[in-house]
């Protein structure tokens, strides 16, 4: 009894002591000029990275209407009896075939157009004037699929009536697309337009 008093009085006797020299604790170094300038520099180009993949994935603004045009050397007459879309192979070299696709509705002209390099469209013919000498059509369908949701376009005739190139045809030819269409469909379709439009002059040219 007395042994466990005793203990229990050097228990209740004991407190820790502070350490004797505190400063010799180990402190954490500071950080130099040097590291915090690597730190900067990281930060930067970090920055500077995030920046050029936030514009590679961002698509181009772009617009999506687009018209192209010629002075066709030939009169309006010669040139609109080019414009059908049944009849567009008969100039555009890049046309294999264009012929109306059977079992379409009585009441809709539907033009199946084959390209060499294998691309086939189905082209509805939204409207036609032989007045006003213009034709607009859409494409409902596509081989291989559209990366775009529509397009519409318009091919138009005028008689130039005065200045040097009296008795000649001016055209346009225009389109406008969906707004998912990107800047690579805008480009693709203006180049095929000019092209399209000098196959046209030259045909009508052999035609005279």
């Amino acid at each position: 009894m007395f042994a466990s008093q005793h203990r229990l009085q050097e228990n209740l006797a004991y407190r820790p002591q502070p350490l004797a020299n505190a400063t010799n604790i180990p402190q954490p170094l500071p950080l130099s000029k040097n590291h915090h300038k690597a730190n900067k520099v990281r930060e930067v180009e970090e920055a500077k990275y995030a920046q050029e993949a936030l514009i590679m994935t961002t698509p181009i603004p772009t617009s999506t209407s687009i018209t192209e045009s010629a002075v066709i050397p030939a009169h309006l007459s010669h040139v609109w009896h080019f414009i059908k879309l049944q009849d567009f192979h008969a100039f555009w070299s890049k046309l294999k075939a264009s012929e109306f696709v059977k079992g379409a509705s009585p009441e809709t002209d539907v033009v199946k157009w084959e390209f060499h390099d294998g691309t086939v469209l189905d082209v509805k013919q939204e409207e036609h004037s032989s007045i006003d000498h213009y034709i607009t059509y859409s494409i409902i369908a596509s081989t291989p699929a559209l990366s775009y949701s529509s397009v519409v376009s318009t091919v138009r005739c005028y008689p130039i009536t005065s200045g040097t190139a009296e008795g000649q045809t001016f055209i346009t030819w225009s389109g406008n697309f969906s707004s998912d269409a990107d800047a690579g469909v805008i480009e693709d379709a203006r180049f095929k337009r000019k092209e399209a439009l000098a196959d046209l002059a030259a045909k009508v040219g052999e035609k005279k």
